[in-house]
């Protein structure tokens, strides 16, 4: 981390000037008016003096942090600002001044920043996935159907070969059975093919029910009927951040249910994965999954929170808006 040296904050270091030229300038005005009888000066007029110099100031510093608070809104916010959490801006209130137009020219920087970002996380995506469903179709398509030619071939060589060789054989047909299950276990999380045969509803039943019969972890699936018409690439992110969140539950909660729930309001649909394991801590960092639904959220303009549950468990939460015109597709 680079050090950097502290200073006074530009507003300080302003109100200071303001102040030094304030006394200044009476002082030099009470020697012009009243050269050499200073002295001569009543207590009552060097009380008035005092107290107009002190409302000066007061008023002075008023009128400073006014035209100053966009400015450090600024610079807190440009510490903390989140590139996976978008829509982050500087409140731009107050008198139209240089700190107002720097607040202006941040948030239309930030508003650009996210426009680049979510177009390169798109690209970036879309080219995961056409390699995802390439991978998947060359697994079917070869590795599949050589395991299935092995698989034959070695029922006709179980009834051909000896009595005493028959169980090797059988144990050889067991294993290229089993490797053909994982290589179509595989293809279906590289590409599910319900998802874009079936539609949403169908591929999120079929996630549940593969992940309580692959995991041993049971997940139950509801909420997912009478769903609105969604585009492809908001149908791919919710599942995706579904399958994700359950890839969670099942590595990190030590959990031995999880729930996974769609519901539809007016204007929002709501993903929520819920699990009744050990929790999150609140500062937890995201790590490499957590940055993937995040970036995949934003694709869509979809929020993202993940916290613990008051009953214990973590819930991941993912809402999807409907545009302005109240339509889904996006």
């Amino acid at each position: 981390m680079v050090n950097r040296r502290r200073h006074a904050p530009l507003f300080r270091q302003v109100a200071a000037i303001n102040g030094i030229v304030l006394v200044v300038a009476c002082l030099l005005t009470a020697v012009v008016l009243a050269p050499g009888d200073l002295g001569s000066v009543a207590p009552e007029e060097a009380a008035i003096l005092v107290g107009a110099l002190g409302a000066i100031a007061i008023l002075n510093l008023l009128v400073l942090r006014r035209a100053f608070a966009p400015l450090e809104r600024l610079a807190a916010l440009s510490r903390r600002v989140d590139p996976t959490r978008p829509g982050q801006r500087v409140p731009t209130t107050g008198p139209a001044s240089e700190a107002t137009e720097l607040a202006h020219a941040f948030n239309d920087m930030l508003a650009r920043l996210e426009d680049e970002r979510r177009e390169s996380s798109r690209r970036v995506l879309e080219g995961q996935e056409a390699e995802r469903l390439r991978v998947a179709q060359e697994l079917h398509d070869e590795v599949g159907q050589t395991l299935t030619a092995v698989l034959l071939q070695l029922g006709r060589i179980e009834k051909a070969v000896p009595d005493e060789l028959r169980d090797s054989v059988g144990e050889a047909q067991e294993s290229a059975r089993a490797s053909l299950e994982d290589v179509r276990r595989i293809a279906l999380e590289l590409r599910p093919e319900a998802l874009d045969d079936l539609g949403l509803a169908s591929a999120l039943q079929a996630l549940a029910v593969r992940m309580s019969d692959g995991t041993g972890v049971r997940v139950t699936c509801s909420g997912v009927r009478d769903l609105p018409a969604l585009a492809p690439d908001a149908e791919l992110v919710l599942y995706r951040v579904a399958q994700e969140a359950l890839t969670n539950v099942v590595r990190h909660s030590g959990s031995a249910t999880a729930e996974l729930r769609l519901q539809r309001a007016s204007n929002q649909l709501t993903l929520a994965v819920r699990d009744e394991g050990c929790g999150i801590g609140p500062d937890t960092p995201d790590g490499t999954g957590m940055r993937g639904m995040r970036e995949r959220a934003n694709l869509v303009g979809a929020s993202l929170e993940v916290g613990a549950l008051p009953q214990g468990g973590t819930e991941v939460r993912l809402e999807l808006p409907a545009s302005e015109d109240g339509r889904w597709e996006r």
